[in-house]
């Protein structure tokens, strides 16, 4: 299923970015081992298995500015790293890269054409910021549109965040499986973004939250539609209104994240999880096509409540908008050094 496009100049050059192409395998020599410790043999297997990968893993050459997209070869796993210069943040930079890796993915599909095998068996969404998956809405933008009352604007960066939701959740009609690996934090629309997928793999110092009800705004990029059928409206609403951060063990209870792992060992359970679904690997992707079915979010529903979303943004007050910007500069504090 191809989703709708727009006319929005941001959309528009997403599709038209000729694919980037691959480029060698770095001849980088593995890493040296780790000293030894409590858990010195799984570390030293994680050593060796980063090592292993290293060798089969192929970087993609890229005009991103926010994003590291990389592929796998062996094991068919097609990876994008957040990778934040300005903020931990959905920026407008961001949100370009993330298009253009979906176009490149596409490609790939589009290429093998007609071959038995996919070209890509997984999708993983994950983070390079330490201690973040991602902090959600570029609340400085959103500050400096509403002060100048700026319908449009809000109004063009909120349809680009909701489309990539929708792209996501869809799967643009490809056949892969789709994982959120989260090492860090994911809040506001972090958090909404791991909801359009099929698998969330978390490391336990990982948070999850949806903060916007501390400035009197809401999550409007999907996080309702979501997460009202993943759990329930009451459920989904509790969470919205309370505004508090959900470790996460907390979120595999409520059947949220599939997997919590220990710090540090997100990426080899990625690939723990590939080794042990293997065989099953087509009925996963049945089923999950079959929960996208039973619980469609349209990209009408997306629209309607985004739009919701920026008449509430223009109304808040003056004290909606400092305590916006004092989480701002919270997003900034935590910019890569």
């Amino acid at each position: 299923m191809t989703p709708p496009t727009q006319d929005s100049s941001l959309r528009q050059e997403a599709f038209e970015t000729p694919a980037p192409r691959l480029r060698p395998p770095s001849n980088t020599a593995p890493a040296s081992p780790r000293p030894a410790s409590a858990v010195e043999g799984q570390v030293r297997l994680f050593d060796r298995q980063e090592s292993a990968r290293e060798d089969r893993v192929t970087a993609l050459d890229t005009r991103y500015e926010e994003l590291e997209v990389s592929f796998d070869e062996q094991e068919r796993v097609f990876w994008k790293h957040m990778s934040s210069q300005k903020r931990p943040s959905y920026t407008m930079a961001m949100l370009r890269d993330i298009r253009r890796a979906m176009n490149l993915l596409k490609s790939m599909f589009r290429d093998h054409d007609g071959q038995e095998e996919p070209p890509v068996k997984f999708v993983v969404f994950a983070s390079r910021m330490p201690g973040v998956f991602n902090l959600g809405g570029d609340l400085p933008l959103f500050v400096e549109l509403i002060k100048a009352g700026d319908r449009e604007g809000l109004r063009e960066y909120a349809h680009a965040c909701t489309e990539l939701q929708y792209w996501r959740a869809t799967k643009l009609g490809l056949p892969y499986l789709s994982v959120s690996l989260v090492q860090g934090d994911a809040l506001g629309g972090g958090f909404e973004a791991t909801l359009a997928d099929d698998v969330i793999i978390a490391e336990r110092r990982a948070k999850f939250g949806l903060p916007e009800i501390l400035f009197n705004l809401f999550p409007g990029m999907g996080a309702y539609s979501f997460l009202s059928r993943r759990l329930d409206q009451a459920r989904a609403e509790k969470m919205i209104f309370s505004g508090r951060l959900y470790s996460a063990d907390e979120m595999h209870e409520m059947g949220l994240v599939d997997e919590v792992v220990d710090d540090g060992m997100g990426e080899p359970a990625l690939y723990d999880f590939i080794e042990r679904n293997r065989r099953s690997y087509r009925t996963r992707l049945a089923v999950y096509e079959a929960r996208r079915k039973t619980g469609t979010v349209s990209h009408e529903e997306l629209i309607a409540i985004t739009d919701d979303w920026v008449e509430t943004a223009l109304q808040l007050d003056k004290s909606d908008v400092r305590r916006m910007e004092r989480l701002a500069k919270a997003q900034d504090r935590r910019r890569p050094k």
